[in-house]
């Protein structure tokens, strides 16, 4: 990945990394939690970059971004996009987000719909209990298919220790992320009935999040598309570049 440029914002008490990729209509991409810019969204710059200003920023606590003392929720998270889009001069942008990304991107529709051009949470939930049974039963989650591999833990460890400003943080950081996690309310129906920006929802058909849920959310949010890749997990989805990058090709432009 070639990067045209990056650097630090001081934004609500944040030392926030990003970095900007090609040129053309602003694309903010958003990582999951325990990922980096380049741990989720590696495969897919290189091209989006062709069409848009990528920028990618890593979130509070994650990779280049030293944590502080604030809790984790999508609303704060949106607050530090909002603030970077500020800092960088960009009025509008498009927002692509994955897994908690997903949950800053569907946060900054419902309450910064000024911001945004248009919205592509990936692997999201509006609810509890949209995620499957296998991530709210500690008893399947050895055996399920649906969780993140060994490899994938290793790379978290790995890219923490090599990016952090605290790498000696790790546990405690993975606890306060679950914990986290674990809190997300979701929105309204309300709420996601007043969502004006154009809106694909993204999941794999083996994700964390059901594909019933999905579909409920292509129905309470108005004018939405819904893209099921086959044969996807929650941790492959943004690495099917060959079923994501058309898709994305023909919402976005």
């Amino acid at each position: 990945m070639t990067i045209t440029d990056s650097g630090y914002a001081d934004v609500n008490g944040l030392h926030l990394y990003y970095e900007r990729h090609g040129s053309g209509t602003p694309l903010v991409l958003l990582h999951g939690g325990m990922l980096t810019i380049d741990l989720n969204f590696g495969e897919l710059i290189p091209t989006l970059a062709q069409r848009h200003e990528v920028i990618g920023v890593e979130m509070q606590g994650h990779g280049r971004t030293a944590d502080i003392d604030r809790e984790i929720t999508p609303a704060a998270l949106a607050g530090d996009v909002v603030a970077l889009l500020d800092h960088l001069g960009i009025e509008r942008a498009h927002v692509l987000g994955h897994s908690l990304g997903g949950a800053v991107t569907l946060e900054l529709a419902v309450n910064h719909p000024t911001r945004v051009r248009s919205v592509v949470p990936v692997s999201a939930s509006v609810r509890p209990d949209g995620m499957h049974e296998d991530l709210s039963d500690p008893s399947r989650f050895a055996t399920s298919t649906r969780m993140p591999t060994q490899q994938d833990f290793a790379d978290f460890r790995d890219v923490y220790l090599r990016l952090s400003p605290h790498p000696e943080h790790f546990e405690d950081f993975l606890a306060s992320l679950s914990r986290s996690a674990a809190d997300l309310r979701g929105w309204s129906d309300e709420q996601l009935a007043g969502i004006t920006a154009p809106t694909l929802i993204v999941q794999g058909d083996h994700d964390f999040v059901t594909i019933e849920h999905a579909a409920l959310m292509q129905h309470l949010i108005p004018g939405s598309h819904l893209a099921v890749l086959p044969a996807t997990t929650h941790m492959t989805v943004t690495r099917r570049a060959d079923l994501l990058l058309p898709i994305l090709a023909a919402f976005l432009d």
